[in-house]
């Protein structure tokens, strides 16, 4: 008895993992374990029979919790994306525009999976848009399946970390800090990320240049009429938005001296892409064919999903909304697309939202059971038993990363990002602050570990993902004619190991460098005491003469009084 006393804890912690184990779904494993120990804790005194009072409060601050509102909004404006032919679009153009080049697809793959990574937030949603759309047609030219599953993969993942991510939202909640912040400090890491993959395609095009070859000239559609690709023109329409941009900024910065970087590159880009697409609209509506059809194409399906970052994350960092009314104006902005498109009708609606609820009410359930666990846990000092443990580790906050880092790691083999986010990050995040680390920085760094989850063979949810929507059968090309082998599940398994090694690569720079998460943060203002001034309102104070100094008040003056007079005075009273 004395031995379960003294080491409740951990056994509480091991009865959770016994839970999972058995394969109960992890909402209902974590409750039922806050409340089996929880009653054991009453039994043995180690807990007060009150703290079960608590639990409906807990409930109840769940449910008034406004930040969770953005995983509903974010998720069903991915869904609605996702449906409305915005990443066909945007596949098929930004393809014609790499196809030249060897391993172009992969290019355009990785190129649209960071964009669709920052307007739908939602990696389910971009691997199965591009499984679907880009799978086929990398096959039909001659791409090795590693590659081409592996980059459609990994691409698809780029919405676990770019934002509006929803492994962020849930991550700064558990943390305890803003989510707006959490998005400023992932916005870096997830686009050096993104040049990582299109690092190791370059490689690949140097080193086997036979695993991704270039498009075939008669596979290339958007073309003048004289034959030629169109690119100059797109090329200079680039260099005119680009100067554009930076006129805006050297008048924007020195009308507004104190704008933070964010801003400033924020409204940049907006300036060049607005530039270019009035150039467009104006290029097509007069009739003076100064542009290509591609610089055309490529400015018009560009223009509406850039359009929609900037009203999500462009409203988030210029600080005029929270990312709860982020998520609702990108909700809005999904269905006008999908409105102009003429793709929403009654049963896209109905999918998505049916989806966004299944999907909240999976978030919020494991939210309640994790709350539960964690009261318990922490009436019983399980904390204190973490912290003693990690604290004491050699290395010290060395030390406590690289533990960290591997547990979340063998973790993510067994468990998605939510589940990490509910079981893990709340026992370590006390832990990090307590040894001085920057929670905004800690939460990316697991963040982008926590990716990890989504590509790990064999239980990543992003190959089943890709599994779902590759060919499982030997089948004919409808375009060529000629026989196409099936994709196996150990192709997509050996195409993931590369971007698993990348995204670790990732973790180890987030650490070497955490100027990438930090720098995103305004630096504390100097001040130059040379330039201080004091200035009073008017009649307060004393007036300052540059000649004499310090004009005081005079001090009231009391009449002064002889001592002769005063002692004549009492003796003339005397003899009276």
């Amino acid at each position: 008895m004395a031995f379960i006393l003294q080491n409740f804890a951990p056994i509480m912690f091991a009865g959770l993992v016994f839970f999972l184990l058995l394969g109960f779904p992890v909402a209902f494993s974590l409750a039922a374990c806050g409340l089996f120990f929880g009653l054991i804790g009453v039994n043995l005194n180690l807990l007060p029979e009150t703290l079960f009072q608590a639990f409906p409060l807990r409930i109840i601050g769940i449910m008034k919790n406004d930040t969770l509102l953005a995983v509903p909004f974010f998720t069903f404006m991915g869904l609605i994306l996702e449906r409305s032919g915005m990443a066909e679009d945007l596949l098929d153009t930004i393809g014609q525009l790499f196809g030249p080049i060897r391993g172009g697809l992969a290019f355009a793959v990785i190129f649209v999976g960071a964009m669709l990574a920052a307007t739908t937030g939602v990696v389910a949603a971009s691997v199965i848009s591009m499984g679907l759309i880009s799978l086929p047609i990398m096959l039909r030219y001659g791409y090795d399946r590693r590659i081409a599953s592996g980059v459609i993969a990994a691409s698809g993942t780029l919405a676990q970390i770019i934002p509006p991510s929803l492994v962020l939202i849930i991550m700064a909640d558990q943390l305890g800090r803003s989510v707006g912040d959490m998005y400023r400090g992932a916005f870096i890491p997830g686009f050096v990320l993104t040049g990582l993959y299109a690092l190791f395609i370059l490689m690949i095009t140097f080193f086997r240049p036979n695993m991704v070859p270039a498009l075939p000239t008669e596979a290339r559609t958007i073309r003048e009429s004289d034959g030629t690709s169109g690119l100059r023109s797109l090329g200079a329409l680039t260099v005119l938005s680009v100067a554009a941009a930076y006129v805006f900024r050297y008048w924007y910065v020195g009308r507004y001296v104190d704008a933070s970087v964010e801003e400033v590159v924020v409204l940049m880009l907006l300036a060049g892409i607005g530039a270019a697409f009035v150039l467009a609209v104006l290029n097509h509506f007069t009739k003076l064919n100064l542009l290509s059809r591609m610089a055309e194409k490529v400015t018009f399906v560009l223009i509406p999903p850039l359009a929609l970052i900037f009203l999500v994350l462009g409203t988030i960092f210029l600080g005029i909304a929270t990312p709860t009314e982020g998520g609702a104006m990108g909700a809005t902005g999904a269905l006008i697309m999908a409105l102009v498109r003429r793709r929403l009708n009654l049963s896209l609606l109905k999918q998505a939202m049916d989806t966004t609820a299944k999907l909240t009410t999976f978030v919020v359930f494991i939210l309640v059971g994790s709350t539960i666990f964690n009261l318990v846990f922490q009436g019983v000092d399980g904390a204190r038993w973490v912290e003693h443990l990690l604290i004491g580790l050699p290395g010290g906050v060395v030390g406590f990363l690289i533990v960290t880092n591997i547990l979340v790691f063998v973790l993510a083999f067994f468990l998605d990002f939510f589940e990490l986010s509910f079981i893990v990050v709340p026992l370590l995040g006390p832990v990090a602050e307590k040894l001085g680390i920057d929670l905004i920085w800690f939460g990316v760094l697991l963040g982008v570990n926590m990716q990890t989850s989504f590509m790990h063979p064999p239980f990543g949810f992003a190959l089943f993902y890709l599994r779902s929507v590759a060919a499982h059968d030997d089948y004919v090309d409808r375009v060529t004619r000629k026989p196409i082998a099936k994709v196996t599940i150990e192709q997509i398994y050996w195409g993931a190991v590369p971007f698993v090694l990348i995204q670790l690569v990732m973790v180890g720079l987030v650490i070497a460098f955490p100027g990438l998460v930090t720098s995103a943060f305004d630096k504390e203002k100097k001040i130059d005491i040379d330039k201080v001034r004091i200035e009073l309102p008017p009649d307060q104070g004393p007036a300052i003469d540059a000649t004499k100094g310090f004009d005081l008040p005079k001090q009231e003056q009391k009449d002064e009084v002889d001592p002769m007079k005063e002692i004549q005075r009492q003796l003339e009273s005397g003899k009276k």
